[in-house]
């Protein structure tokens, strides 16, 4: 069966097609600046990278481009070879556990969600929109960032605000990047061989996010009601005080929303160094001896370190600790510096088998406490899993 696993961003469409249960990959490609003057595509098929230059004013636009990239490639002679088509979905709220068919009724209430995801959500539905318009014999099916963490019980998601907020206005802690928390303890315990785990999973990239997951299901996550909860990220602040927000108003004149696109895209990495998001750029500053590129490396750190070491006492010991995404797959010194403040819970590093970027490896000593890995995420192969699955 051929399924397609699709990714839209407000002015992007990331793509990969498989052939399952196989999950062989026949084409991957990603449209960017949709909506954008300068906008173009590349896909990748059989080794090679093609680039395209085109006009994309809208997400149906780039479906239609998709589509003749599919059939010009034979990777289907018709559109009908594709059965399944699987969407991320960044936000289900409480409403959806697990991934689900899409019919118009998932579509109201996604809809009826956009409040909570103002700038994802739109463009998910969009995407779906017109990938229906396009394939309308696809099975639809919404993967959602929030779904795996809805295991967590109320001690955990709730907030210490008048229980009504929760009742009547849905604030609570949702948590992201769901897809690769369960894609990586999922993995973590097919090394281990038996799922009676305690795991922390760092997804530690330009956004991140730590997560606790006991025996395959998570029991607590760093990001909150929005993304920008938890650690210091690229360009978000992670967790502060909120009485900061008012006084900061008072003092500059900016308004929330002024307030909020600071905290969301002018902080972080990039807020403390001046320099960059990214951490390949901090970690330059860093041998130029840039003071504030060393403080906000020592910054990122600690806050990483914080929430690993609150997940092993809330989980009684780990068995596992597991890296991912652009920062955990390939930023040797940020995972030493992570691990060896962790000594004191036994946890080691070896420092040769750490020397590695983008590769499942275990990095710790044989006399660790815990295993530590690097497991490189897969959020498309598991949108692929579940509109597969759920298609049949």
């Amino acid at each position: 069966m051929k399924v397609l696993s699709v990714n839209c961003g407000s002015s992007s469409l990331k793509f990969q097609a498989y052939e399952m249960p196989e999950e062989k990959v026949l084409i991957q490609g990603l449209f960017e600046r949709i909506g954008i003057d300068g906008s173009f595509y590349t896909i990748k098929i059989n080794g090679e990278k093609i680039k395209k230059e085109v006009e994309l004013p809208n997400h149906e636009v780039a479906v239609q481009y998709l589509t003749e990239e599919l059939l010009n490639h034979h990777v289907v002679e018709s559109l009908e070879e594709i059965e399944a088509i699987g969407h991320r979905t960044v936000h289900g709220g409480d409403k959806f556990n697990s991934s689900v068919v899409i019919t118009e009724e998932v579509m109201n209430q996604l809809e009826e969600l956009i409040p909570l995801a103002p700038l994802h959500n739109p463009a998910g539905i969009t995407g779906i929109r017109a990938f229906q318009k396009m394939i309308p014999n696809a099975k639809a099916v919404a993967v959602f960032d929030t779904a795996f963490h809805q295991t967590m019980d109320q001690t955990s998601y709730l907030y210490s605000v008048p229980f009504e907020w929760y009742t009547e206005y849905g604030v609570r802690k949702y948590g992201f990047h769901g897809t690769s928390h369960k894609y990586v303890s999922e993995r973590m315990n097919e090394i281990l061989g038996r799922t009676d785990t305690r795991i922390i999973t760092c997804h530690i990239g330009s956004g991140g996010s730590i997560s606790a997951v006991k025996n395959g299901k998570c029991v607590d996550t760093s990001m909150g009601f929005t993304p920008n909860a938890g650690i210091m990220m690229g360009t978000r602040s992670g967790d502060i005080d909120a009485s900061m927000i008012k006084y900061l108003m008072d003092k500059t004149g900016m308004n929330i929303d002024e307030i909020d696109n600071v905290l969301n895209k002018k902080s972080g990495l990039v807020g403390i160094s001046g320099v960059s998001s990214d951490s390949r750029d901090i970690e330059d500053g860093i041998k130029e001896n840039n003071e504030r590129c060393i403080l906000a490396q020592d910054m990122y750190v600690k806050r990483v370190v914080e929430y690993i070491a609150k997940y092993y006492v809330e989980l009684g010991g780990i068995d596992a600790l597991v890296f991912t995404a652009g920062v955990g797959e390939n930023s040797i010194s940020t995972r030493k510096q992570i691990v060896d403040k962790l000594a004191c819970l036994g946890i080691k590093l070896d420092e040769e088998a750490n020397n590695v970027r983008g590769e499942e490896t275990c990095i710790s000593t044989t006399d660790s406490s815990a295993l530590v890995y690097i497991i490189p995420t897969d959020e498309e192969v598991m949108i692929a899993r579940d509109a597969y699955t759920l298609s049949k």
